[in-house]
C-alpha cells in the first residue's frame, strides 16, 4: 500500500457523490475513480473532483485499494463480489443486502480475504449518538421517532430498511442484550412497500424498545429518548443536542428534586466521521465501529420486524 491510500467509489447518485467528495478533499487518499452505469452522472462527478470515470464498477479492479459501495441494495452482492474476493476493503451502505443470506455471503467473503468491512449506519457517527452512548447506563425504556416526507431515492426498500434499521442498530448497541420478542405493524402509503412502521423490541434483560419509522410524515422529526438508572436522556438527532433530566437527592433528607441539564455536545458531519474511521481502520487493522457482523445483526432484526408487519397485513 502506497503513503495515499488508492480509494474509488461506485454509485454517485445522491449519497454517493458526497462520499466521493469527502475522498477527495482527505490529504492521505488518493480517489482514482468512481463509477457509474448513468455514464453522465459519473462524468459530472468525476469532473468536479478531478478524478477518472467509469460506467463498470469491475474496471476499478487493480487500481484501488478501497472502495464505498453506494449502488442500490438489491446490486451489492455482485458489485462487491469481485473486490471483496480481491482483499479491497470495503464501505457497503446499509442495508446489506435485500435478504440475511446475501448479507451472510458478504461478512464471510470480507471475513476469508481479511478485508475491512464497514457497513454505512451513518447515523453512529452522530456526535450526539456517540455522546449518549457514553452516558447512558442499563437503560430501560427506549423510545424512538424518525419521521420525514417522501423522497423518490431509496424506494426500492421499504421504510424498516431504508430508516428504522438505524434506530434498531444504536437500540441494540445501547441496551447490549439478547432480543426476546418483537411485535410489529406497518403500511404501505405510497408505494408498494411498508411506508410507515412501528415495533416494539422487548429485550432479555427486561428492557423495551418503542421504535417508529415513517417517510410519509409532513413534519421531519429525528428523536430518541432513553430511560434508565442515571436518568433521562434524549437527542435530537438533527441538532445533535442531549437534554438530561435526573433526580438528585434533597440536602435536608427530604424527597429528590429534578435537575435538568443540556449536555454540550460538538456538532460534526456524520459522513465524514464515518469515511474517516474507515480510512483510520484500514491504516490501523482495527476493526470498524459498525463492521460486517454488526450491520448483519441489524438487517437480522430489521427483517425480523418486515416479516411481523407482513403477518400482521395478511390477516
Amino acid at each position: 500500500m502506497s503513503d495515499r491510500l488508492r480509494v474509488g467509489v461506485i454509485g454517485v447518485g445522491y449519497l454517493g457523490k458526497f462520499h466521493a467528495g469527502i475522498y477527495a478533499a482527505m490529504p492521505d487518499v488518493e480517489l482514482v475513480g468512481v463509477a457509474d452505469v448513468d455514464a453522465a452522472a459519473a462524468a459530472a462527478v468525476a469532473a468536479k473532483q478531478g478524478c477518472r470515470v467509469y460506467t463498470r464498477a469491475e474496471d476499478l479492479l487493480g487500481k484501488v485499494d478501497a472502495v464505498s459501495i453506494v449502488v442500490p441494495t438489491v446490486h451489492h452482492l455482485p458489485v462487491a463480489r469481485p473486490f471483496l474476493e480481491s482483499g479491497v476493503h470495503m464501505l457497503m451502505e446499509k442495508p446489506l443486502a435485500p435478504d440475511y443470506e446475501e448479507a451472510l455471503a458478504l461478512v464471510e467473503l470480507a471475513e476469508r480475504s481479511g478485508a475491512i468491512f464497514q457497513v454505512g449506519h451513518l447515523e453512529r457517527f452522530n456526535a450526539g449518538v456517540m455522546a449518549l452512548v457514553e452516558r447512558v447506563r442499563e437503560p430501560r425504556f427506549i423510545e424512538v421517532h424518525r419521521l420525514g416526507g417522501f423522497v423518490e431515492r431509496a424506494t426500492d426498500v421499504d421504510v424498516v430498511t431504508d430508516l428504522m434499521i438505524h434506530d434498531i442498530d444504536i437500540v441494540m448497541s445501547l441496551v447490549g442484550s439478547p432480543i426476546r420478542d418483537i411485535a410489529a405493524t406497518g403500511l404501505p402509503v405510497l408505494t408498494e412497500h411498508v411506508d410507515i412502521a412501528n415495533a416494539r423490541i422487548e429485550f432479555v434483560n427486561g428492557a423495551v424498545a418503542n421504535v417508529t419509522a415513517s417517510r410519509v410524515s409532513n413534519k421531519k422529526q429525528r428523536r430518541i429518548r432513553v430511560f434508565g438508572r442515571n436518568g433521562y436522556h434524549a437527542l435530537n438527532y438533527i441538532d445533535q443536542q442531549i437534554e438530561v433530566a435526573r433526580a438528585v437527592s434533597s440536602p435536608g433528607g427530604g424527597r429528590a428534586e429534578i435537575v435538568a441539564e443540556q449536555v454540550a455536545v460538538e456538532p460534526r458531519q456524520p459522513l465524514d466521521a464515518e469515511l474517516a474511521e474507515f480510512i483510520r481502520s484500514i491504516r490501523t487493522g482495527q476493526q470498524p465501529l459498525v463492521g460486517g457482523r454488526t450491520g448483519l445483526e441489524a438487517l437480522r432484526v430489521a427483517l425480523m420486524v418486515k416479516e411481523k408487519i407482513a403477518s400482521c397485513l395478511r390477516t
